[in-house]
This record gives structure tokens, sequence and C-alpha cells, in this order.
């Protein structure tokens, strides 16, 4: 058994639709207090594919349902985890591919999704990746990005690297975004599975998103994290689509994504930037009633420690998906190529 340190987790989902026609990513999330273990699954439908969002409620509920059945004994889980998440993934591409056997229409365009799923224990992150939907881990000040990117974008950076590329042409290449794996029913070409945990710790950030995130830079998001980095999961995920509102890009793809903040409980709790503009706010003589009630700021947002002693143990699930729609009859496009 690991050495494990006593980290527990605040985490919280959020989606947007962006200025796409429909919503082709889809994510959940599932988290019991106390109890220092969770997971999160995505999917980014394929936006050339038809039924893309179909696609991708389809992963997300068989990944997160096989996760679900599991994570009652996670003894047991921890030390077989490649090989689950192997078969879970295996077992939504052959779903794909039983669904679109049956859809005359999708047999010539195909159906696809990405796949990404990000489980913890205690202090130990695990992850299987299969596409360009992003694992980010933040800490100090730094937005690290975990897991393998399978697109077009990364061949093109390595052939940049070797020298056999010019880095304009790279940046400015057709196909940049178009993805290199995918779950679409077929073999999986690609598929990034972390087996041996990295190890997280207090204070840290992890960050799983689809590519519609990314219409932010690197720098952009972690200037938001490190804005909120004491801010409970939720107000971090608002903080980002807040900034992707700010930025409204007439392209904005959807974007879907899971923040969840590894904690510890025993850790002394810090002090909110509320609390602190509030008590040096606090002039010398205290003004009447209606104007305190008028000038007060709201009472600051609790801690994910805070939380987790007033409300004791209880399942958290966070779910956000895409609603069933029929398979659209649309054709792919460049722009439409990414995940």
């Amino acid at each position: 058994m690991l050495h494990s340190a006593e980290l527990e987790y605040d985490a919280a989902t959020a989606i947007s639709q962006g200025r796409r026609a429909r919503q082709e990513d889809a994510v959940a999330a599932d988290f019991l207090a106390g109890s220092g273990t969770g997971f999160a699954v995505l999917a980014d439908g394929m936006g050339g594919h038809a039924a893309g969002d179909v696609a991708a409620r389809i992963v997300v509920t068989e990944v997160f349902a096989e996760l679900k059945l599991r994570a009652g004994d996670p003894e047991q889980l921890e030390p077989a985890i490649g090989e689950i998440l192997h078969g879970a993934a295996d077992g939504a591409n052959a779903c794909l591919g039983e669904y679109a056997s049956h859809q005359p229409q999708l047999q010539a365009r195909g159906m696809g999704a990405t796949l990404l799923a990000p489980v913890l224990f205690r202090d130990r992150l695990y992850w299987i990746s299969v596409g360009d939907s992003p694992l980010y881990l933040f800490r100090d000040g730094a937005l690290i990005r975990l897991n393998a990117d399978h697109s077009m974008a990364a061949e093109l950076e390595k052939l940049v690297a070797r020298g056999r590329m010019d880095a304009t042409e790279a940046a400015t290449h057709p196909d940049r975004h178009c993805v290199t794996s995918v779950l679409t029913g077929a073999d999986i070409p690609q598929i990034d599975c972390r087996s041996a945990p990295v190890r997280l710790q207090h204070g840290d950030i992890v960050l799983a998103a689809s590519d519609g995130l990314l219409f932010l830079t690197e720098e952009e998001i972690a200037e938001v994290l490190d804005a909120e980095c004491h801010s409970s999961s939720a107000r971090i995920g608002a903080a980002l689509m807040r900034r992707l509102k700010v930025l409204d890009a007439p392209e904005q793809d959807n974007a879907a994504f899971c923040v969840i903040k590894p904690f510890d409980p025993q850790a002394p709790l810090p002090v909110q930037p509320e609390a602190a503009a509030a008590n040096a706010a606090v002039p010398p003589q205290q003004p009447d009633t209606a104007q305190v009630q008028a000038a007060d700021p709201p009472p600051p947002e609790p801690s994910p420690a805070a939380a987790h002693q007033r409300t004791g143990r209880r399942v958290v699930t966070f779910m956000a998906t895409s609603s069933w729609r029929a398979a659209p009859e649309v054709g792919r496009s460049k722009t439409d190529a990414s995940a």
C-alpha cells in the first residue's frame, strides 16, 4: 500500500455552449465527502461528426457508470486502476460502435468523442485520456499539463522542435486543431493512461477541461487560478466562465470542465479575501442599522475545509451533460475539426 497523505476534495463542474449551435460536451464528477476518493469524466463530441452530442453523452455515461460501480471499494480499485480505466474506455468505444451501427446516417459520417477521466485516491492522481482535452495541475503559481495532447498541434510542435518545420508554418497549419485519436467505435489509435500516480498536495488545483477552455491562453488560465487559489472550486469555475465571457470570441466552442481542489482538513484555514476587505473597511463608529444593511458586503465564502467540518459526510455528485438530440445533418469543416 502506498503511503497516503490524508487529503480530501472540493470539486465542481461547469459547462457552457459558447457560440456553437449545439452542446457537444459532457462532464460528470463524483466525490464522497470525507472519503478521500473521487473521479470525474469528461467527453468532447466531435463537431464535424454527426451526433457529436450523443457521442459525448454515451462516453461519459459508460465510463462514469463503470467507475461508480467500483468506487465503493477503493482498496481494490486503486491497484487495478490502469486495467479498469482501459476497460472502461474500451466499453464506451464499443457502445459508440454499437449505436452507430443502428443509425444508417452515421455509418458514412461517423461519430466520435474525446475522453478524459482523472481518478483520485487521497494524494494520488491517475487518469485516462484520448484526444486533446487537457488535464492541468496548478501548483505554486505554475500551470502544468499532465496528459498527452492527441492533436495535430502536438505533432506539428514536435516537427518544429526537430527543426523539420518552421514555427510560423506550424502555428498557421490548417489541420492544427484536428485530433489524432478519439473514440469512434473503431480501434483507438492513442491512449494516455496513468497507472503510476502523480502525487498531490494541499493547495494544488486539478483542472480537467474540454478544449473550449483553451480559447483562453494557459497564461490567462493560470492568472485566474492564482487569483482564486483560496476560493472554492465552484467559485474558481465561475471565474473561468466569466473570463471566457469577457473574451467574447465569435467562434467560442463548447466549454466544460471540472475543478478539483485537494485539501488537508487539518490545515489552518486561509484568510478569505472578502473577510480581509470587510475587516479593513470597518469604521471606528458603527452607522445605523439601515446603513449597515446597505453597506456590508456578503458574508465570506467558506473554505473547503470549513464546509467539510460543517456538513459532515455526504455524497456529492455534480453532473452537467449535453441533451440528447437527433443526429444533425452537418458536414465536417476545418473549423469544426477540433473536438
